[in-house]
């Protein structure tokens, strides 16, 4: 296996003047799953090729391991790519699919057999080997995909959005399978996303670009509680991180009727108004009505928990969405005005004009 370093990668496609992929720093050690996730657009799947070699880089290096990569071509650099189509030959057997590469690339029978068998009995398909890909369902032949990645025995495995031909349900049981392979092959995978519950549930670290550029590159958690700025706050996060434009005053900012306390460290020189976020469970009802007043729209009942969709009405006149997660055994009704406060220190502050995250 491998390491992977992106050290100033760019890609600018021909007739833009903008990068799809600009200037990319992410150094991906030996055996990591790590996941790029953003919005459509946002250069994801480009930097993916990029490593691929099916995109060139137009500024920048690509190394894997100690090969500076960048102007070799893909079948010189010894990665495996797993397409979101599967890209199956439905003429052959799941055995002969599995294998073709190999035989490509001159490999003994035998040996193709052997290397089948085995990525066969660590992904389940054991049974189906002597089938064709038609009978198979969407997530078996996503299994055979991944055989065929297998069987390589690549330095780095790449997945380019490879679940989102999949139902819901079996979406959550294969990206489970991909991770368990993952961690038991030990391999480096870098995996591509639109979905941020996949990626917060699958990588040892997630990257989040946003037009081409790198917004932050860190653990799941280290993302959720400390998001560099507003946009990864509002992106990662399900539901999403409820944002407002809060004035400062002496001892913190204004939270509707009332002042949550600030440390003035934080704000020092940044205007009059700070961006405040806070994640629907750090929100509380408050029962002397003080605070922000909210009007309850929709109250989602889960069993144990409860989402309250309501809105509120911020200080320039403009009516705000918020989202907050209640006990389900007691929540608000649907037309009431309830009166919130966020709990303790789990509050989030963003310069607003930068959109950068203030103090720690």
């Amino acid at each position: 296996m491998a390491t992977v370093k992106f050290d100033n990668a760019s890609r600018t496609y021909p007739g833009n003047d903008t990068p799809s992929v600009d200037r990319l720093n992410i150094d991906i050690a030996d055996g990591e799953f790590l996941v790029l996730v953003g919005p459509s657009g946002c250069g994801k799947s480009t930097s993916l090729r990029m490593l691929a070699g099916l995109e060139e880089v137009n500024e920048g290096d690509i190394w894997i391991g100690e090969r500076n990569v960048t102007d070799l071509s893909p079948k010189d650099r010894d990665v495996a790519m797993v397409f979101q189509n599967y890209a199956l030959y439905p003429h052959m057997s799941v055995a002969d699919n599995m294998g073709f590469a190999l035989k490509i690339a001159g490999i003994n029978k035998s040996e193709i057999a052997r290397r089948v068998a085995d990525a066969a009995k660590i992904l389940d398909l054991g049974d189906y080997l002597d089938r064709k890909p038609k009978t198979l369902s969407g997530g078996q032949r996503q299994r055979v995909a991944m055989g065929r990645a297998i069987v390589r025995n690549p330095q780095v495995f790449l997945m380019d959005e490879p679940l989102s031909n999949l139902d819901a349900k079996l979406r959550v049981q294969t990206r489970t399978q991909i991770a368990s392979l993952q961690r038991r092959l030990g391999v480096t995978m870098v995996y591509v996303t639109h979905d941020q519950i996949e990626a917060m549930t699958m990588g040892d670290r997630v990257a989040v670009l946003k037009d081409g550029i790198l917004q932050q590159c860190d653990t799941p958690r280290g993302m959720y509680d400390h998001p560099d700025n507003v946009f990864v706050a509002g992106f990662i996060g399900s539901p999403a991180m409820n944002l407002f434009d809060v004035p400062v005053v002496d001892g913190g900012v204004k939270f509707g009727s009332a002042t949550h306390p600030i440390e003035r460290s934080f704000l020092t020189g940044v205007g009059k108004e700070v961006t405040l976020g806070v994640r629907p469970e750090d929100l509380t009802i408050s029962m002397e009505g003080a605070g922000l007043p909210v009007t309850v729209e929709v109250v989602e009942e889960l069993g144990a928990d409860a989402y309250i969709y309501g809105s509120t009405t911020e200080s320039t006149g403009d009516i705000k969405p918020i989202i907050v997660r209640v006990d389900g055994r007691t929540p608000p009704h649907k037309g009431s005005v309830v009166h919130l406060t966020p709990k303790g220190d789990h509050v989030h502050l963003f310069n607003a004009e930068t959109g950068l995250r203030l103090g720690g």
